[in-house]
């Protein structure tokens, strides 16, 4: 169960509105490198964790922080977008069509669709999009994943923070990005604690079952004779202490491939040589009824 406290996480001021910085906001809310994506991404994976009880209970402590954010992010675009109805109504009226279809900058939806309110959308006016949320079920590969969730949302707290002169939004970004220093600290915490051997990930599947030859060998598939993609990952011990990595050429071994003439019910053109055997779409309602 959640709950709710009325008051802010921190605070939110504005000491100018500006609905042009509102619109960049939205990045921070519903783009790919924002707070709803890490929200529902330590949350989903908080209801779906299997394992020891303190690694769901810190995703669902984060995951429902993440909320405070949106939120707190949700208020700096309405007080950015206060007063901005009249102005556009005031531009409109006296711009040229080039200016009166951009209206500076601004995005016409916060006002006709969300009535001087934040949405669920990018910069761009994108709806957020719910495959960009990870949650595998593999304690190391989601806290990696988490990491990557972090570091791009400070990045884009950081261009957020240069684009703006308000002190009142430089605060704000300024308690954010902290919050995203200590996130990135806590997931990579993580995965220290789980170890070296923690990897290769996932480290449940038997090393024996894969082809070793090939498991640290960092293919080079130039078509120089050589190449300057050498460094810490093509000599000395691995990563996971496993294996030695090495520098070789990519050979092709496995032949060219060969397919079967096209099957008479996919309705290839008759150049593609249609096999007269049994259809496609008999295949399948026999894989489907098993």
């Amino acid at each position: 169960m959640f709950y709710h406290d009325g008051k802010l996480q921190y605070t939110v001021r504005v000491d100018k509105p500006n609905p042009q910085f509102a619109k960049l906001l939205q990045q921070a809310i519903g783009g790919i490198e924002g707070e709803m994506r890490v929200c529902l991404q330590y949350l989903f994976q908080a209801w779906n964790s299997r394992g020891p009880q303190k690694y769901r209970d810190m995703l669902l402590e984060t995951g429902t922080e993440e909320i405070a954010h949106i939120e707190m992010l949700a208020t700096a675009v309405c007080l950015n977008l206060e007063g901005s109805s009249s102005a556009v109504k005031d531009e409109m009226a006296m711009s040229n069509p080039m200016v009166e279809a951009v209206m500076g900058g601004r995005d016409p939806r916060h006002i006709l669709s969300a009535g001087l309110g934040a949405m669920a959308a990018d910069a761009n006016g994108v709806p957020f999009n719910g495959s960009w949320v990870v949650s595998s079920g593999n304690i190391a590969a989601d806290m990696h994943a988490n990491v990557m969730a972090e570091t791009t949302g400070r990045v884009l707290a950081t261009r957020l923070y240069e684009m703006t002169d308000d002190n009142g939004m430089k605060d704000m970004l300024a308690f954010l990005i902290a919050r995203d220093t200590m996130h990135q600290n806590q997931w990579m915490a993580v995965l220290e604690e789980l170890g070296p051997d923690a990897y290769p990930i996932p480290n449940s599947f038997p090393s024996s079952l894969q082809h070793e030859n090939v498991a640290y060998s960092f293919l080079s598939t130039s078509v120089n004779d050589m190449s300057n993609a050498t460094g810490r990952w093509t000599e000395g011990a691995s990563i996971d202490g496993k294996g030695v990595f090495r520098f070789e050429k990519a050979v092709p071994t496995g032949g060219a491939p060969v397919l079967a003439p096209a099957d008479k019910e996919i309705h290839a053109q008759v150049e593609q040589g249609v096999a007269p055997d049994a259809g496609f779409i008999d295949k399948v309602k026999d894989m489907i009824s098993g």
